[in-house]
């Protein structure tokens, strides 16, 4: 029997089919979704190519809300019903989760080529069998994870973008751009997600917004302004890990997800001083590792985990 895995963006879909416990690199298939109308035509057209095979469970993981067995995109007008995917392809078990849940559910399988150790913490250190998954990108979220005895996962959903900005962050952003630029701040999400890397820029310098791609390669071609936008954007990013690590205890790892994310993998000596910055419990930073996620495959292996 095959397990048919999904990891559903804005932009692509990449699709897969699992058997004996294993993603099957040989069916790995990506769809861009401008080339379909649903989520059921990529379904369908992926279901031909691999000539129907028998599906008894289904995991697809969204970049969106999902909630009662539906979910719906963020960036495109795609919704997905557990009930109506079990009849599209006969399964059995049809199960629908958030992309950064999906994460959540790799992260205790992750391991060389696909992270990246950013900053280590020390082998004796207590461990409690709980990491963190940073999503950095076109939005901002958070997925808290623990391994119990055993080896079952479980991940807990959040809203971590919309929450308001820590108070030493916000005071911060008033040092550096003033207390009217910083109000445009006014959540997690807002101030780094992508647009929140535009916001900090045009704010820094004066300038109307433009993309956060585009300040990433003026700071990669050593542009003094997008250095310091980014110099200080790093820091800020530090300073927030900083109060995810004492609020989710992450002894097993805080792992960075994202375009954003992996941005900051090249800032580490500006990210890591603020991430230790407090000496208020101090102990519980320095003992977290950070990791980058850099396997494009670790959603569809937290779908399969999510089966499991």
């Amino acid at each position: 029997m095959a397990m048919l895995l999904g990891d559903v963006g804005g932009t692509n879909a990449r699709m897969a089919i699992a058997r004996n416990g294993s993603i099957d690199a040989g069916t790995v298939t990506r769809f861009k979704g401008d080339d379909f109308a649903s989520f059921d035509d990529v379904v369908r057209q992926f279901m031909a190519e691999q000539h129907q095979p028998n599906i008894s469970s289904m995991c697809i993981a969204v970049a969106g809300p999902v909630s009662g067995g539906r979910a719906r995109l963020t960036n495109r007008d795609w919704s997905f019903d557990e009930d109506n995917l079990a009849r599209l392809t006969d399964a059995d078990q049809v199960r629908l989760i958030n992309d950064l849940s999906a994460l959540g559910y790799s992260t205790p399988s992750l391991a060389g080529e696909q992270l990246g150790t950013l900053r280590a913490a020390p082998v004796t250190r207590a461990r409690n069998g709980q990491a963190l998954v940073v999503g950095l990108g076109t939005g901002f979220n958070v997925c808290a994870v623990r391994v119990l005895p055993g080896g079952a996962i479980t991940v807990l959903e959040a809203e971590e973008g919309h929450t308001h900005l820590p108070a030493n962050i916000m005071a911060r952003l008033q040092d550096r751009v003033g207390t009217a630029a910083a109000a445009g701040f006014f959540s997690t999400e807002e101030t780094f997600a992508g647009r929140g890397l535009s916001r900090l820029h045009a704010a820094m310098t004066g300038t109307a917004p433009m993309r956060s791609e585009d300040v990433a390669r003026a700071a990669e071609a050593g542009d003094p302004a997008a250095v310091a936008t980014y110099d200080l954007f790093a820091e800020l990013v530090g300073l927030l890990c900083r109060e995810l690590s004492l609020r989710f205890m992450p002894l097993e790892g805080l792992f960075l997800a994202g375009s954003v994310g992996r941005s900051i993998a090249d800032r580490m000596a500006l990210f890591e001083p603020a991430f230790l910055a407090e000496s208020h419990m101090r102990h519980i930073p320095e003992n977290t590792p950070v990791f980058l996620i850099r396997d494009d495959m670790a959603a569809l292996h937290g779908c399969l985990a999510a089966l499991s």
